[in-house]
C-alpha cells in the first residue's frame, strides 16, 4: 500500500514552534535500510519496501542494523523528525540529531532556571505537583517531596502488580546483564525507552535542552528523565505490566506496540508541550533579546545586551595600532 505523499515543511513564521501536537509520536526500525523516497522516506529490508509520510512523524529510533543515507537524514530534518539511534529494541540511547526549533530563546530561559536556586525551585515544585495532581505545602522540604514521590511510585508498582498478577519484587535493570533480567524489569526498561525517546523528541521539537534538568542532573538527558517522570505511571508503568502479563513474545516489540497506542490514545505529545510551557510560565528574562527575526545573523554576547552579529566590528581607524 502507498501512503500519501506530502510536501517538504515550510515555517513562514521562524518564532512559531513547531507543532508537536499534530504529528505522530515515534517509529522504531532494525535490520534495514532507509533512504529517500519522493518527499518522503522508505524502509527497505527482505520483505520489501515500506513508505513513511516523515511529515507526520515526531521520532525515528534507529536500532541494529539500519543503514541510512544523507538523503533520507536530509528530508527528515526537513520536516523537524528527531532520529535517534538506539540498542536493540530500542532500550539503550546512543546519539540523536537536531530538532527543528531556530530560536534559542527556550533553552536560555531554561538555563537561568537552572542556575537561579529560588527559580530551580519553583520549578521543581511545579513538577511535583503536575505530578501527583495537586498542591504541595508551601513549608514542605525537597527531602519531603522526594519521599513524597517515592512512595507514591512505589504504590504504583504495588497496585499494578496486584491487577495484573505480576510478581513484582522491585526495580532492578543491568544494562551488562539484560537477557537475566525477570520479563517485568525487561518491560519496564523497554516502556521507558519509548517514553524517553518521545520526551526527547518534544523537549528538542520545543527548543529546549535536554542535558539540563531539574531534578535529575549531570546526564545528557536529565531534563528527558525530569519530563518523562512526570507520565510514568500513566503509560510505561501499566504498559510494561500489561505487556508482561500477556505471556506474548518477543517481550519488548508487545511494549513498543502498547506504548505506541498509549501514545495515540493520550496525545501525550500534545500534553508534554503544553507542559513544557506551564513548568515556565512566568519564569521569563526581564527582556527577549532573541525576539529579533531569528533568520538574521545571531547576535553576539555583550556586557550591555547583545551587540550586532553578522558585522566586522574592527575599527578601521585602529588598524595600524594592531600587533599583528
Amino acid at each position: 500500500m502507498r501512503l500519501a505523499e506530502r510536501g517538504p515543511a515550510v515555517i513562514d513564521d521562524l518564532h512559531v514552534l513547531p507543532k508537536a501536537r499534530d504529528s505522530w509520536s515515534h517509529l522504531y526500525v532494525e535490520h534495514c535500510r532507509v533512504d529517500q523516497d519522493l518527499k518522503a522516506i522508505a524502509l527497505h529490508d527482505a520483505e520489501g519496501k515500506v513508505q513513511v509520510p516523515c511529515a507526520q512523524l515526531s521520532l525515528l529510533m534507529l536500532g541494529p542494523g539500519t543503514s541510512i543515507t544523507h538523503a533520507a537524514i536530509r528530508v527528515l530534518a526537513d520536516h523537524g523528525c528527531l532520529v535517534a539511534w538506539t540498542g536493540e529494541e530500542g532500550v539503550r540511547f546512543y546519539a540523536s540529531g537536531l530538532g527543528e526549533t531556530r530560536s534559542g530563546a527556550n533553552v536560555l530561559r531554561q538555563a537561568r532556571m537552572v542556575s537561579v536556586p529560588a527559580e530551580h525551585m519553583r520549578v521543581v515544585r511545579r513538577m511535583y505537583e503536575l505530578r501527583f495532581g495537586e498542591g504541595l505545602p508551601p513549608d514542605m522540604t525537597l527531602r519531603q517531596i522526594r519521599g513524597r514521590e517515592g512512595a507514591r511510585v512505589r504504590d504504583a508498582y504495588r497496585r499494578m502488580s496486584q491487577e495484573t498478577g505480576v510478581l513484582w519484587a522491585g526495580r532492578s535493570y543491568r544494562r551488562d546483564d539484560w537477557r537475566n533480567a525477570d520479563p517485568i524489569n525487561r518491560a519496564l526498561s523497554a516502556a521507558n525507552s519509548c517514553l524517553y525517546g518521545v520526551c526527547h523528541a518534544a523537549i528538542a521539537a520545543a527548543g529546549y535542552s535536554p542535558a539540563l534538568g531539574f531534578i535529575h542532573t549531570g546526564k545528557a538527558l536529565s531534563f528527558v528523565y525530569d519530563v518523562a517522570d512526570l507520565y510514568k505511571t500513566e503509560t510505561s508503568i501499566p504498559a510494561a505490566f500489561q505487556a508482561a502479563a500477556s505471556g506474548e513474545v518477543p517481550l519488548e516489540g508487545i511494549v513498543r506496540r502498547t506504548m505506541r497506542d498509549v501514545f495515540r490514545s493520550s496525545r501525550l505529545l500534545t500534553r508534554i508541550v503544553a507542559d513544557l510551557d506551564r513548568l515556565t510560565e512566568g519564569v521569563t528574562p526581564d527582556e527577549d533579546p532573541f525576539s529579533a527575526e531569528t533568520a538574521l545573523p545571531s547576535g553576539l554576547w555583550d556586557l550591555d545586551g547583545l551587540a550586532d552579529g553578522g558585522i566586522n566590528h574592527a575599527n578601521p581607524d585602529d588598524e595600524d595600532e594592531l600587533p599583528w
